[in-house]
């Protein structure tokens, strides 16, 4: 049984900012409502003992912790150093990142995320104009200035600073979308494509044409005509390698088997937290930190089906020339109330023209 690698830990179960997109307070699992605003130190110690356990038992040279929200830095810095300093001492193969929004970033805040090496990256999605289309406060006011000044205090220390990630919008221009990114010097870029499922389909012009394809393509073209540009663009790097061969980074693409999971902010351990909006308690398992070992969660029926590869697909994946590369799309995306997560992705047709455009400029 493989391990699993990688823990998302729920530290703060509210937001500043509310994002229209957003599948833990905006989408169909409510289950926020009932969980603690912010992670106990109780709680961090017992996940802090179940992980270095896990790491023991599977003699792992490191391991990542994902600090997650909401809005992460919530907590405050005295609490969430806290957190810090559980996981730092109990998990000597610990590698720290954090998720944010960016807006309440100042100098405190680095000077501890440079205490513990935590990497951190700010969620935009683009320039004013497009970020704020659906990123904004409570009051519905702009966010992304603020945003920007938190990565402009990224740039400072640029060790830290893990890279930016956008939400795809048919509304946004692709390659000035790329390229304001690109201008705020992330390592790394990620896109994702919005949550959706066949029973709650994306927004689309023309439901039969591939138009977030032909977005994420026009992405591909501006990442790589550019000689200036240093960046990875994750989700377009994978299928490079995936398509070469090699292993990709990002669960939504390949067969690789799954290796993270979630901690909520009670101590709940979740499958991937992303099928909350897929259906209300779609990534319960049932299991927590208290109770359970990381190998029992490994273990777990719904866990494996993440880890099934092709087993796990619908038929046509199955036989799908391109399979090893998309994987038949991410496991959220792939739901419907007829057959459940045996179908193809509703990005189906977006992935299969995104892939071949970028096969298509690959040595043969």
């Amino acid at each position: 049984m493989p391990p699993l690698r990688t823990f998302i830990l729920k530290v703060v179960n509210r937001c500043n900012i509310n994002c229209d997109y957003c599948y833990v307070f905006n989408g169909p699992d409510q289950s926020w409502r009932g969980l603690p605003v912010r992670m106990s130190v109780e709680v961090a110690h017992a996940v802090a003992r179940r992980i270095a356990e896990h790491a023991t038992a599977h003699d792992l040279d490191h391991l990542d912790v994902v600090l997650h929200g909401g809005e992460p830095l919530l907590a405050g810095p005295r609490h969430l150093g806290a957190i810090l300093q559980i996981l730092h001492d109990r998990v000597p193969s610990v590698r720290f990142e954090l998720q944010t929004n960016g807006t309440l970033l100042n100098d405190d805040w680095l000077d501890l995320f440079d205490r513990f090496d935590v990497r951190v990256g700010v969620s935009i999605d683009g320039r004013p104009v497009a970020n704020d289309r659906h990123r904004v406060s409570h009051r519905g006011r702009s966010t992304s200035y603020a945003a920007v000044r938190g990565i402009e205090l990224l740039r400072n220390r640029p060790h830290l600073f893990a890279g930016v990630l956008a939400v795809v919008d048919l509304h946004n221009d692709p390659a000035d979308v790329h390229d304001y990114l690109a201008s705020l010097g992330p390592a790394v870029i990620d896109f994702n494509l919005p949550h959706a499922t066949h029973d709650a389909p994306p927004e689309r012009t023309d439901p039969a044409e591939p138009e977030y394809g032909r977005w994420l393509s026009r992405v591909y073209d501006a990442w790589t005509g550019a000689d200036s540009y240093t960046h990875s663009v994750r989700v377009l790097e994978d299928i490079v390698a995936l398509s070469l061969g090699a292993k990709g980074s990002v669960e939504s693409l390949g067969l690789a088997p799954a290796d993270i999971v979630v901690v909520e902010s009670d101590g709940s351990i979740e499958n991937v937290d992303t099928l909350k909006a897929a259906a209300p308690g779609a990534a319960e398992l049932g299991l927590n930190v208290f109770d359970h070992t990381f190998d029992e969660v490994a273990d777990h029926p719904a866990i494996q089906q993440r880890r099934a590869g092709v087993a796990a697909l619908a038929q046509e994946c199955q036989r799908c020339p391109l399979v090893s590369v998309c994987g038949g799309g991410y496991l959220p995306h792939r739901l419907s109330a007829e057959h459940g997560y045996r179908n193809p992705s509703v990005y189906c047709q977006d992935l299969a023209h995104l892939i071949r455009h970028v096969q298509a400029t690959l040595p043969a």
